[in-house]
C-alpha cells in the first residue's frame, strides 16, 4: 500500500473507523517515512453537526501535528442519489489531490464490516463476480484501505482502550439509505440465524471475486487484442472472432466493450448483457437493442457499442463546399477529404491510377461548377467508373458489407448535384481520369 518516503492524504471523517486508522498510521510512519496530511470533506447534507465534524478533525490535526486539508462540496445541488454523489465528490477530492501531487496516496477508513456490507449488498442488487470482489485494498489510482481486514469492533475497541474520542455520523441510523437498512437489519439477522460467521464469510467471498477479476484483468487484455476495435467514442467487436469462445470469455468481453463505450457499468446488469450476447450470437445480419447508457448496433458481422449521443441526427447529415485544391474535414468521422490539381499525361486506365482504396482521379475538363461534400443519402444512384450502369449506393453498401453505422457519414461529391466520386466506390464513368486527360484532380482521404 505504501513505498517509503511518500505523502499520504488520510481521510477523516470523524467516525471511528477514520480516526482509528489515523492514529494507526500515525503510529506506524516513522517505519516507512511516510509524511501524513489529514484531509475532510464537508459534504454539508447535516447542517451544524456536518461543520461540527470538520471542526473536530481540523483539532485531531492539529493535536497530532499534521496539516490539515479541508473542502465543502454541496453534495445535494447534485440531484439524484445523495449517497452515489457523495461518493462521487469524495473521489473526485482524493483523486485531485493525489493528480495535483500533494498526496502519492489517499488512505480511507473502510473495514472488514464495510466489505461484507458491501458484497451483500451488490449481491441483493445482481452484481456478478466483478461486483462482488467488493472494496479494492488498493485502486490503480492511488486510493487504500488499511483496515480492510479489521472488523469494526476491533476498531472501537482500539479507540476505547486508549480513551480516543470518534463522532457519531446520524445519517449512518437513518434507514432511508439502503446501506444502513443492510448494516442495521439485514446482516445482523441473517448472522443471528444463519451464518453467525457471515461477515468473514462475505468479506472471503469479495476476496475470492477480487482474485478472479485480477486473473481476468490479465487475460482481458490478451483476449481483447483483434476482437474489441476502439472506433471512439464507440467500441467495436468482430463477432465471427467471437464465436467458438467460452460463455464466460464472450461475456467478459462484451461487460469490457460496454465499459469502455459508456465510461464505467452503473445501471448495466446481467439481462442486458446477455441482450447483448445474443445479438452477437446470431449467424450474421442486422438488429439494435438499447441499454442503460449505450446503443448496440449489430451489422453484418460486426457489433458496434457506443452512447447513444453518438448517432443523433444533428450531426448525421452535411453538405460543405469543398475547395480545389484544398481539405475538409468530415464532419462526425476523424477524416480529411483533400483535392489537389495537376498536370499529368501519364494517367492510364488502370485501376491503381484512377481508383483505389485511398484516392479517386477525376478529369477536371469535365466538370464544369463548383464541387460539394455531403453524406451519402437513401436513393443516391451513379455510376463508378468500370460498371455497367447506373447503381444505387445502397446496393453497393451491400455487396461491399459496409455496416450500417459507417454509411450515415460516408462522404459522396457532387457537383450541380450530380455524384461524381464516392468514398470506395470512386470516380463516376462520366467524370473518371482517363487516356490522355492533362489536368486530373485528384480526391484522396486521410487519417485527421
Amino acid at each position: 500500500m505504501f513505498q517509503p518516503g511518500q505523502r499520504v492524504g488520510v481521510a477523516v471523517s470523524g467516525g471511528a473507523d477514520s480516526v482509528c486508522l489515523l492514529h494507526v498510521l500515525r503510529e506506524l510512519a516513522a517505519r516507512w517515512d511516510l509524511a501524513l496530511r489529514v484531509i475532510h470533506l464537508d459534504h454539508k447534507l447535516r447542517g451544524e453537526e456536518s461543520r461540527a465534524d470538520a471542526a473536530f478533525v481540523r483539532d485531531l490535526a492539529a493535536a497530532l501535528g499534521l496539516p490539515f486539508e479541508g473542502r465543502e462540496v454541496e453534495v445535494a445541488a447534485a440531484g439524484g442519489n445523495l449517497e452515489e454523489a457523495a461518493r462521487a465528490a469524495r473521489l473526485g477530492f482524493f483523486r485531485e489531490l493525489i493528480g495535483s501531487g500533494v498526496a502519492d496516496r489517499v488512505a480511507t477508513g473502510h473495514t472488514r464490516s464495510d466489505q461484507a456490507e458491501t458484497v451483500l449488498f451488490r449481491f441483493l442488487r445482481g452484481a456478478g463476480t466483478a461486483g462482488l470482489a467488493g472494496i479494492r485494498p488498493v485502486t490503480a489510482d492511488g486510493i487504500v484501505r488499511p483496515l480492510i481486514e479489521i472488523d469494526r469492533a476491533e476498531v472501537e475497541q482500539y479507540l476505547r482502550e486508549r480513551g480516543i474520542a470518534w463522532r457519531v455520523d446520524s445519517s449512518n441510523a437513518d434507514p432511508a439509505f439502503a446501506r444502513n437498512r443492510v448494516r442495521h437489519g439485514l446482516l445482523p439477522e441473517l448472522t443471528r440465524d444463519w451464518n453467525p460467521a457471515l461477515t468473514e464469510t462475505l468479506a472471503h467471498t469479495g476476496c475470492w471475486a477480487l482474485g478472479e477479476e485480477e486473473y481476468w484483468e490479465g487475460e482481458l487484455a490478451r483476449l481483447a487484442d483483434g476482437r474489441l476495435v476502439a472506433d471512439p467514442p464507440a467500441v467495436l467487436m468482430d463477432t465471427e472472432a467471437l464465436a467458438g469462445l467460452p460463455v464466460a470469455v464472450v461475456r467478459r468481453l462484451i461487460r469490457r466493450a460496454v465499459e469502455m463505450a459508456k465510461g464505467d457499468l452503473r445501471g448495466v446488469g446481467f439481462g442486458h448483457l446477455e441482450g447483448v450476447r445474443e445479438l452477437a450470437a446470431g449467424k450474421e445480419g442486422h438488429g439494435r437493442i438499447q441499454i442503460p447508457g449505450a446503443d448496440i448496433f449489430r451489422s453484418f458481422h460486426w457489433l458496434r457499442i457506443a452512447p447513444p449521443a453518438a448517432d443523433n441526427f444533428e450531426t448525421r447529415n452535411y453538405r460543405l463546399p469543398l475547395p480545389v485544391p484544398g481539405s475538409v474535414r468530415l464532419p462526425g468521422q476523424r477524416m480529411v477529404l483533400h483535392t489537389e490539381l495537376f498536370e499529368n499525361t501519364t494517367v492510364t486506365e488502370s485501376s491503381e491510377a484512377v481508383y483505389n482504396e485511398e484516392m479517386g482521379c477525376l478529369d477536371w475538363n469535365r466538370i464544369a461548377g463548383p464541387l460539394e461534400v455531403r453524406n451519402w443519402r437513401p436513393g443516391d444512384t451513379y455510376q463508378p467508373a468500370g460498371r455497367g450502369g447506373m447503381e444505387k449506393i445502397k446496393v453497393m453498401f451491400q455487396e461491399a458489407r459496409i455496416p450500417l453505422w459507417e454509411r450515415r457519414h460516408w462522404p459522396v461529391v457532387t457537383t450541380a448535384e450530380e455524384i461524381v466520386w464516392s468514398r470506395r466506390f470512386g470516380a463516376a464513368a462520366g467524370f473518371a481520369a482517363g487516356p490522355g486527360v492533362d489536368r486530373v484532380l485528384r480526391i484522396r482521404e486521410s487519417a485527421a
